[in-house]
C-alpha cells in the first residue's frame, strides 16, 4: 500500500506540473501525438511526460485429445508513466518511469511497480555516465528497445530466458564515428548483479559487462535503433550489429534476476553461490518500412568446488544434491540455472498504410544440466510466431496486434499442475496500445 500512495502522488505531481506550465508564461509547452508532453524553460531545460496503455488478452490451448478447454486470460498488460528531463546545457538527465498496473517482471510473484529511477551525467560530448535503475545493455538487443514498440505482441521467448530486464548500478556509453558514415558505440555496466533494486540485502558479488555495436551506414532515425518496427521508413539502410559480455559473482537465483531465490552454503555454513556468465551477438537492420532482428545469447555457470549444502525454500537446510541416483552439486546446480543457449530471428515490413506483417522463429537449445530442461516452464524449444498489426500515427501513438504462436512439442512437457501432456501448444494473443 505505501508504494501505490507513493505512485499515486507521483502521478498527481506530474499533473501539478503541466498544470503549472499552463498558468506559467516562462514555460513553453507542446503535445505530439504518441510522446507525450514536453516543457521547456526559458533557461533551455526541458522535461517531457508520457506513458501508454496495453490491454491485453491470451489463450492457451495444447493440441491433444485430451487437453480440454484452452487457459484463458484478460488482463491490463502494462499501464506506464514516463518523466524524462534535463538541464539547459544537456550535461544532466534523468529518467523515471513506473509501471502501475504493477504486472512487471519480477519472479517471486511481487508486484513491479519500478522501472527507472536514474540520473546521468556527459561530461564530454558522446560519453555519459549513468546511475541508478535502468535496463542493462549486456542483454540481448529486444530487451533495451521499449516495450510499445515491439513488433509481435510479447518479447520472443530469449528475452524471457536469458535477460535480466533491470539493473541498479553504473552504466556508461560512448559513440564515435568512424570515417564518413560509420559509427561505433560501446557500453559498460557495474551493477549489483540482483537484478533490480534489492529492499534487502545483496546478495553474492558484482556484475561486470560489456557491450560494442557497430553502425556501418550511419545511424538510424529519431532513435530506430532502440526500437522495433520501421515506423519512419529509413530512407538508406541502417544496421547495427553487436556484441555483448557479462559475469556476475555468485547469483542466488537462475540467472542473477533476482536475489536470495536459491541460496548455498560451504561447510562452515557460510553462504556460497555460483557465478554466471552470459554472451550474446545481435543485429538489427531496417528500409523503408522492412526491420529484421537477429539475436543469439548463451548463458553459462560456474560452481565452486566447496558449496556442500543447499537451502530449502521452508528455511531448512540439506546435503542431498541427487542427480540421476548419485551424489553431483555441479550438476544439481546448474539444472536450477538458465544454461545453455538460444536465438531468435524475426522480420516484417510496415505498409504506407499502417498494416504490418511480422513473423519470429525462436529456439533454446539447453545444456545437459539446466532449468531450460524443466518441464513446467520450458522443455519447449520451438517457436513459430505469425504476427498482424495496424498502426496509427508516426511515433507509436496508437496500435492494435494480434499474433499466433505454435510452441513444439519434443516431449516432456507438462501442464500447469505438472501433469504430463502431448500435443504441440497453440498460443493466441491481442493487444491494443496508446500512447499519450
Amino acid at each position: 500500500m505505501p508504494v501505490k500512495r507513493t505512485l499515486t502522488l507521483l502521478m498527481i505531481l506530474a499533473c501539478g506540473m503541466a498544470l503549472q506550465a499552463q498558468s506559467n508564461p516562462a514555460l513553453q509547452r507542446a503535445y505530439r501525438f504518441g510522446e507525450g508532453w514536453s516543457l521547456n524553460d526559458s533557461g533551455g531545460a526541458t522535461m517531457r511526460v508520457s506513458g501508454y496503455l496495453q490491454p491485453y488478452a491470451e489463450s492457451k490451448r495444447l493440441m491433444s485429445e485430451t487437453a480440454g478447454d484452452p487457459d484463458v486470460r484478460f488482463r491490463m498488460r502494462r499501464v506506464r508513466l514516463r518523466i524524462d528531463g534535463n538541464s539547459a546545457d544537456e550535461k544532466f538527465s534523468y529518467r523515471f518511469q513506473t509501471d502501475l498496473s504493477g504486472t512487471g517482471e519480477l519472479l517471486d510473484g511481487s508486484s513491479n511497480y519500478l522501472l527507472d529511477a536514474w540520473v546521468a551525467y556527459e561530461p564530454v560530448r558522446r560519453i555519459k555516465i549513468s546511475f541508478g535503475q535502468r535496463a542493462p545493455y549486456t542483454d540481448n538487443r529486444e530487451l533495451f528497445m521499449n516495450s510499445n514498440t515491439l513488433q509481435l505482441v510479447e518479447r520472443s521467448r530469449l528475452t524471457s530466458a536469458f535477460a535480466t530486464i533491470r539493473e541498479f548500478g553504473i552504466f556508461t556509453e560512448a559513440t564515435s564515428r568512424l570515417g564518413n558514415q560509420a559509427y561505433l558505440r560501446s557500453y559498460l555496466t557495474l551493477t549489483n548483479g540482483d537484478g533490480p533494486n534489492v529492499f534487502n540485502r545483496d546478495r553474492g558479488g558484482l556484475k561486470y559487462g560489456a557491450r560494442i555495436d557497430f553502425l556501418p551506414f550511419g545511424l538510424f532515425s529519431s532513435q530506430g535503433q532502440f526500437n522495433q518496427v520501421d515506423i519512419i521508413r529509413e530512407r538508406t539502410p541502417k544496421l547495427v550489429i553487436g556484441a555483448t559480455y557479462s559475469y556476475a559473482e555468485g547469483v542466488s537465483s537462475r540467472s542473477g534476476r533476482e536475489s536470495g531465490a536459491i541460496l548455498y552454503l560451504n561447510a562452515l555454513n557460510r553462504e556460497l553461490l555460483p557465478d554466471y556468465a552470459k554472451f550474446g551477438i545481435d543485429f538489427l537492420f531496417k528500409y523503408r518500412g522492412f526491420s529484421a532482428l537477429g539475436e543469439y545469447m548463451q548463458g553459462n555457470a560456474f560452481v565452486p568446488g566447496s558449496i556442500t549444502q543447499r537451502v530449502r525454500t521452508d528455511g531448512s537446510v540439506s546435503g542431498d544434491f541427487i542427480v540421476n541416483g548419485e551424489q553431483n552439486v555441479s550438476d544439481y546446480i546448474k539444472a536450477r540455472m538458465i544454461v545453455g543457449s538460444a536465438w531468435n530471428l524475426q522480420m516484417g515490413y510496415l505498409m504506407k498504410n499502417g498494416i504490418s506483417v511480422d513473423g519470429r522463429y525462436t529456439q533454446l537449445t539447453p545444456a545437459t544440466h539446466s532449468f531450460l530442461n524443466n518441464g513446467t516452464f520450458y522443455n519447449r524449444p520451438y517457436y513459430y510466431t505469425l504476427g498482424l498489426s495496424k498502426y496509427v500515427g508516426r511515433h507509436y501513438g496508437a496500435k492494435i496486434q494480434a499474433d499466433l504462436t505454435l510452441v513444439q512439442n519434443r516431449g516432456g512437457i507438462n501442464n500447469n499442475q505438472g501433469l504430463p501432456v502431448s500435443g504441440n501448444e497453440l498460443i493466441g494473443r491481442i493487444q491494443s496500445t496508446f500512447t499519450f
